[in-house]
């Protein structure tokens, strides 16, 4: 592989490291008593409120509606996910070093599956917090869920739900493409 192609994977590795300090994922909500909006950033390791009550009143409208509370520590995914970026970082600059587009290829493979493992739990999270509600809960709908969307805006009774990928996000995708270049341009160079 050309020093070129290994110093571009190194940084297409490197492009992970953000995701230890800005959120990957974001959710909004309106509503008529939240006119400003509410919302929460999720990190790998963390969910924080947009703004310091955030959280608090999120999980106040929980509450009158039979969702769980949202906790960081109900997470186990926030304790896996610091050692599975950093996983992922060491092996894409093993790539980097070695020189191997094979490991290149495994290192896309691997953040594929890790980006369809994530986005299936997270729709298992949100699928288990808007169904599994509380039979005594305030305010009760017959036949109403509140699961929040996977990607894109849903209307929950009067409050306007929205998730969305986030900064992170952007770092994890330009990571991916990176090295798909490189593993492209490798393999045509080398008429592979």
């Amino acid at each position: 592989m050309k020093l070129q192609s290994r110093i571009a994977m190194a940084v297409a590795a490197l492009m992970l490291l953000p995701l230890y300090f800005i959120p990957f994922w974001n959710i909004s909500m309106t509503a008529p008593q939240y006119p400003e909006g509410i919302g929460m950033y999720i990190h790998i390791d963390d969910v924080q409120g947009h703004n310091r009550h955030d959280l608090r009143s999120i999980n106040t409208l929980n509450h009158y509606i039979g969702m769980k509370e949202i906790h960081a520590e109900d997470f186990p995914e926030f304790d896996i996910m610091p050692w599975v970026i950093g996983i992922m970082i060491g092996l894409g600059l093993l790539a980097a070093v070695t020189g191997s587009v094979k490991l290149i290829m495994t290192w896309l493979i691997l953040m594929v599956i890790i980006g369809i493992v994530g986005l299936v739990d997270f729709y298992m999270w949100g699928y288990d917090y808007g169904h599994n509600l509380n039979p005594d809960a305030p305010i009760k709908v017959p036949g109403m869920s509140y699961q929040p969307p996977l990607i894109g805006c849903k209307q929950l009774l009067n409050i306007n739900a929205c998730s969305w990928p986030y900064t992170g996000s952007i770092f994890i995708g330009i990571s991916v493409l990176g090295a798909a270049g490189i593993a492209w341009y490798e393999k045509k160079i080398s008429g592979i």
